[in-house]
């Protein structure tokens, strides 16, 4: 097993009764003492490893594969590892950092129907056999590249009712699916499964049903052909936020009746599924300073109630709204932590709020709040109502952990935002992490050294 360290930051083991948000004011206090104010992403590995015991009690049936490409710090992937999840990999080079980690190669799937002829080669090279495909030339390729892979057919379900759609660019269409396992097996294939995804960000949980039931129709097709297939993945679309519409007790309720409808236990199928904002999501908060703002005093039409975010119904504390608007501008934005905002539509908005607490009778004022960057394309809220903000105050931002930080990029020269992570001494005891060094009464460090 290759050794372990957390290169890119240090993790923090709380002390007794201290809270991840006791951390953040922490860190924002020891900030006050500096002239260092940049912005910096919190994760809180209790939530992690919370998401997966929830897992384990709704879905004991189905392995988590965590999905790497939805949020990759080693702290996060060596957790999940720990307590026995395995690995979705779409490229060669998830493959390599999961494997660095001292994963073995039967916990990765590499879930990636059209893959470069190279990457097969390395999966072929270091013993990674799952494998999916949706037609027939990718075959082709496999069949050169890698003869012994174990290959699951990528289905083509219903995500209409997705706020991210898949299937338009992934999946073979139920009705191609006789030959695409014929294909298979004039080359010599061997087909162990199938998937699907019915999108990310799911709102009905009769779509799992219905992937599931279409899913059986291509086992049954298989059993024809003579191929024993002994694994279904069930892909993602588990909701990340705890707020979502279609709770993951629901979703996880319904899948367990069509499993047990249509693969039922003793037919001996292996199930997994491909799960990436559900673990993170809510692990991740984003600390951001102002560090600029403008007072704009003309006249300004009034917003209605459906422009302002959520925003305003927190500060909104006495009714009364002051007649002149707020732009503040932040060390973060769209092109950094923040890219979610322009490609992400499972999380289109989000709801910065001041760490200091508003006083019970402090006016709230329009704002628009802007990133760092010489772009105009780069503001995350556009009408929201917050008390006045000072350049160096600070803004939180919740549920920051999916889709964030791994898509973000250093242009127009601003540094991607650091992550701090933090666990509890229970958690770090549960997963076995090296011996820590105290550093104080509050904080504790686990050396990178």
């Amino acid at each position: 097993m290759a050794d372990f360290t957390f290169a890119e930051t240090d993790i923090h083991i709380l002390g007794e009764g201290m809270s991840a948000c006791d951390y953040v004011d922490q860190r924002i206090n020891a900030f006050s003492l500096t002239a260092c104010k940049d912005a910096f992403l919190m994760t809180d590995l209790d939530d992690v490893l919370n998401k997966h015991l929830c897992w384990l009690s709704n879905l004991p049936r189905v392995v988590p594969f965590y999905a790497v490409k939805c949020n990759n710090s080693p702290p996060i992937l060596k957790i999940l590892e720990s307590v026995g999840a395995g690995f979705d990999c779409g490229s060669q080079g998830e493959i390599e950092q999961v494997l660095s980690l001292g994963v073995t190669p039967s916990k990765i799937i590499y879930a990636h129907p059209c893959k470069q002829e190279s990457h097969i080669k390395y999966a072929e090279a270091h013993g990674v056999q799952m494998m999916t495909f949706d037609s027939e030339e990718e075959l082709f390729k496999i069949s050169r590249c890698h003869e012994s892979a174990k290959l699951v057919l990528r289905l083509a379900v219903d995500d209409s009712k997705a706020l991210v759609k898949l299937s338009v660019k992934y999946g073979a269409k139920l009705a191609s699916s006789r030959q695409l396992l014929q294909t298979a097996q004039n080359l010599d294939l061997e087909v162990i499964g199938v998937s699907f995804h019915v999108g990310s960000g799911c709102t009905d949980s009769n779509a799992y049903r219905q992937a599931i039931s279409d899913a059986r129709c291509v086992f049954n097709i298989a059993e024809e052909l003579g191929f024993q297939m002994t694994l279904l993945d069930i892909g993602g679309g588990f909701p990340g936020k705890n707020d979502f519409k279609l709770s993951f007790s629901e979703i996880a309720a319904d899948i367990n009746k069509s499993l047990e409808e249509f693969f039922p236990l003793a037919c001996g199928v292996s199930v997994i599924a491909e799960p990436g904002r559900y673990y993170v999501t809510t692990a991740v908060t984003l600390v951001a300073n102002v560090i600029a703002k403008k007072v704009i005093l003309e006249e300004l039409p009034p917003l209605s109630g459906d422009q302002l975010t959520v925003a305003s119904r927190t500060f909104r504390t006495d009714g009364k709204i002051a007649n002149k608007t707020m732009m503040y501008y932040l060390n973060d934005g769209v092109y950094g932590s923040l890219g979610i905002l322009l490609h992400d539509l499972a999380q289109s908005s989000v709801l910065p709020y001041p760490h200091r607490k508003a006083k019970p009778d402090e006016p709230v004022y329009p704002c628009v709040i802007w990133g760092p960057t010489c772009d105009s394309v780069d503001v995350l809220v556009k009408n929201a109502l917050l008390p006045e903000q000072q350049v160096g105050d600070w803004l939180l931002i919740d549920n920051m952990g999916a889709y964030t930080h791994c898509t973000s990029s250093a242009f127009n020269g601003f540094k991607k935002t650091p992550i701090y992570y933090v666990m509890s001494r229970d958690t770090q005891l549960r997963i076995q992490l090296p011996s820590p060094h105290i550093l104080n009464d509050d904080v504790i460090l686990i050396s990178t050294e």
